[in-house]
């Protein structure tokens, strides 16, 4: 038996639409939950558990209603499936709501809801089905694309009793997605919607993906798109590489040829510790350990002053920088990022902390000047335009 317990990582706001959808859920549940005895002749009888203005709220494949598609997602026929879903919405809710937002993580649940009735539908034309649980699968499988590399406290008990951790990817795709919806029906075939579960998991694997895609919500070096490129990109790499192809020089050479020195050996031992430093900031990024990264980001600069990172590594090297005041190593670095990704949606910010920095801290009036009127023009946020007004109107003094 496994549980999942706990997330590593926690919303950096409230959020607030997760315990509205709780609470809405809880609320609808206490005034419908009325489990009673039906007969349908002597002799024979069920638990029947919605009241009965309750019932015409589920979804009914034969005979469905549009409304149906919403109302069935609040609706539970027992304790533990309520208990079972709330927990895990709570669970993996709570940061797909900061991610997205209250209103787009309200439209991704809701959305969830109806694709998981659809996808119970193409497969079950009779059997009603009611709860969450696809609503919940769709949020669950939007956590897996959107923080696959969060680890998950889990506690397992069979002969004995512990904790593990296990990253969200390989947790929410083998052990929810596969073995409980897949191969587990094949076992105990139970009075669950796996139908519905496995849509919901499509779909908020899908809209998570074309979220990211297509720029609607902000990428990260954590997601699972940025996984997959950085896969596509070493796939590329090696494929090129062995085709003969020089990264370096950007020219195809012959696989056979004598071999021949192109470097010093002293410049040779620099390209290799360029390299070894590389590997290890990443490294130090992705355990969170910012501190670190940064004075290896200094070592590097200092072999190599032109060594830029991939863009989410560089923002948060330059922002380390600036939160300890080294001053002149983070303007080097943000004027690095500039340069080598001069298309970042997010520009106006970059020539604004640049400005600052020149006025500040480096004085250098002619710099601060530059960026701070670059950042006056683009600049959309009241607060940040004041401070951009403000800064100028001190170069004046």
């Amino acid at each position: 038996m496994l549980l999942p317990i706990r997330t590593s990582i926690q919303p950096r706001r409230t959020p607030y639409a997760n315990y509205v959808l709780i609470a809405l859920n809880i609320l609808v549940f206490l005034v419908s939950y009325w489990p009673h005895r039906v007969g349908l002749r002597p002799g024979m009888t069920y638990t029947e558990p919605l009241r009965d203005w309750a019932q015409q709220l589920m979804l009914h494949p034969a005979n469905a209603y549009l409304w149906q598609f919403v109302t069935y997602a609040f609706l539970h026929g027992s304790l533990m499936h309520i208990l079972g879903n709330m927990y895990f919405l709570y669970l993996f809710g709570n940061n797909v709501n900061d991610k997205l937002g209250n209103i787009g993580y309200v439209c991704l649940y809701l959305a969830g809801g109806v694709f998981s009735g659809i996808g119970h539908m193409l497969f079950n034309h009779v059997a009603p089905v009611l709860g969450a649980s696809g609503a919940v699968a769709t949020v669950t499988g939007a956590y897996l694309v959107l923080f696959p590399r969060t680890l998950i406290t889990i506690v397992y008990w069979f002969y004995i009793i512990g904790t593990l951790e296990l990253s969200a990817l390989y947790f929410i795709a083998f052990k929810l997605i596969v073995w409980d919806n897949i191969f587990e029906p094949n076992f105990a075939r139970q009075a669950v919607a796996y139908e519905a579960h496995l849509a919901g998991y499509a779909y908020g694997i899908a809209a998570s993906f074309l979220l990211l895609a297509f720029g609607l919500i902000n990428r990260s070096y954590t997601d699972l798109w940025y996984m997959i490129r950085q896969w596509n990109r070493r796939r590329r790499f090696r494929d090129s590489v062995s085709d003969g192809y020089d990264p370096f020089s950007g020219k195809k050479v012959a696989k056979h040829v004598s071999a021949r020195i192109t470097t010093s050996p002293e410049q040779q031992a620099i390209n290799d510790q360029i390299l070894r430093i590389r590997g290890e900031i990443v490294n130090l990024i992705n355990d969170r350990n910012l501190t670190s990264a940064a004075e290896k980001y200094v070592d590097l600069t200092e072999l190599d002053p032109s060594q830029v990172l991939p863009q989410q590594y560089q923002l948060d090297i330059a922002n380390q920088l600036m939160s300890t005041s080294r001053w002149a190593e983070s303007a080097h670095a943000y004027e690095a990022f500039l340069n080598q990704y001069p298309r970042y949606s997010h520009i106006e910010q970059i020539h604004l902390m640049l400005g600052i920095l020149y006025c500040r801290y480096l004085d250098k009036p002619d710099e601060a000047n530059k960026y701070l009127k670059l950042a006056r023009t683009e600049l959309t946020d009241p607060g940040q335009i004041r401070m951009c007004q403000e800064e100028l109107d001190r170069l004046k003094q």
